[in-house]
């Protein structure tokens, strides 16, 4: 399983990243294997990243063809505070538990406010869930 060593500061970054962070990028393999990196929203749920997708879109392709893939969040302007992510990705088809929808409907309540969106209505146009078990993380 996976744990963060929130004892060190690269683990306390990387807690905070995931918890306050509001984009991140997903990047999964084409079928050509070309890596393909989409900026999505998500939620951690202290093990594992949530992410809500229109349904047809290439990375749930992708996921469903090979589950490997890498996350990362926006380094700064000069290429410092990285994080990187790899693991395994799945569609789930149950969907979001209700705690979890909770806790993403209140971390993207404004953003969705400024697109003009309820939640329910982003549930509607985003229904495909993808788990990712993060396996690996490195940064500097």
């Amino acid at each position: 399983m996976f744990t963060i060593d929130t004892s060190t500061e690269f683990g306390g970054r990387i807690r905070t990243r995931l918890t306050d962070e509001t984009v991140l990028w997903l990047t999964t393999l084409g079928k050509s294997g070309t890596p393909q990196p989409n900026p999505v929203w998500f939620y951690w749920n202290g093990q594992e990243i949530v992410i809500c997708s229109q349904a047809g879109k290439a990375k749930v392709h992708n996921i469903e063809n090979s589950g490997s893939v890498a996350l990362n969040f926006n380094a700064t302007e000069t290429g410092g505070d990285v994080v990187v992510i790899t693991g395994e990705a799945a569609v789930d088809h149950v969907g979001l538990s209700e705690e979890e929808r909770i806790s993403y409907d209140e971390k993207y309540e404004k953003d969705l406010h400024g697109l003009g969106m309820t939640a329910e209505q982003f549930h509607k146009e985003y229904p495909v869930v993808i788990r990712i078990t993060p396996a690996k993380v490195r940064g500097f």
